[in-house]
């Protein structure tokens, strides 16, 4: 059998040691490399149950996974939403918008069971809770005072709830001067806009008050 040489490329027959046409050698030897051998740390060779067996204070625990906000905002609507029901029921304002911050620190744990919400994380949580909503009901709301029968009935309520509360000033100008203004287009869109305002303060304070709540009540069992 014959083959090309390797350097001249010319025929040389099969077992010939060199080249007649330029003496290169025809034989070679492959040598094979060593396989290098990476040397692994003691300190990495641990099995797992002398990991296991490692003092607390030399592990990581799972519950130290940080927060992610961008993750945070499904349960905190989720949370708003049941606020939002929980009123529509009749439920005292006050102590919905408590059990929205608190249900926002509940539905976070149940979608990341491995962190840990304390009470600062968890007083943001209810934060946002309350933000949305605030979103949603003046959504609603807005909504709702196109319709002019509903809107009506708001101005209706809201007038009611003023006379009640001038029932216990019956003789002050201030209050009868209120009262009069509120019953033009002007003084209701007025009265609503600081109805607004006190509500985004109520939802924003209340929630991150449950919020904070939840956060200790859990960061303390998760600890126990």
């Amino acid at each position: 059998m014959e083959q090309p040489c390797y350097k001249c490329r010319q025929i040389v027959e099969e077992g010939v040691p060199f080249c007649p046409h330029c003496g290169a050698p025809q034989i070679r030897v492959l040598i094979a490399e060593p396989a290098v051998s990476v040397a692994v740390p003691a300190e990495s060779a641990l099995s797992s149950s002398e990991a296991a067996a490692l003092p607390a204070a030399q592990t990581v625990p799972v519950l130290a996974v940080p927060m992610r906000w961008s993750e945070a905002l499904r349960p905190c609507a989720l949370a708003a939403l049941v606020t939002f029901l929980l009123m529509s029921l009749g439920l005292y304002p006050v102590v919905a918008m408590l059990s929205g911050g608190f249900l926002a620190v509940v539905f976070y744990r149940q979608r990341h069971p491995g962190v840990l919400v304390k009470a600062g994380a968890g007083g943001r949580l209810g934060a946002l809770s309350g933000l949305f909503t605030f979103g949603v009901t003046a959504v609603v709301a807005a909504l709702a005072a196109t319709v002019p029968d509903v809107r009506t009935k708001m101005q209706d309520q809201l007038f009611e709830g003023l006379q009640k509360w001038a029932g216990s000033n019956p003789g002050d100008p201030k209050i009868q001067s209120v009262m009069e203004q509120l019953k033009t287009p002007q003084g209701f869109v007025m009265t609503a806009i600081a109805f607004g305002v006190s509500l985004f303060l109520l939802s924003l304070v209340l929630g991150s008050l449950g919020g904070a709540l939840g956060g200790v009540i859990f960061s303390r069992r998760d600890r126990s």
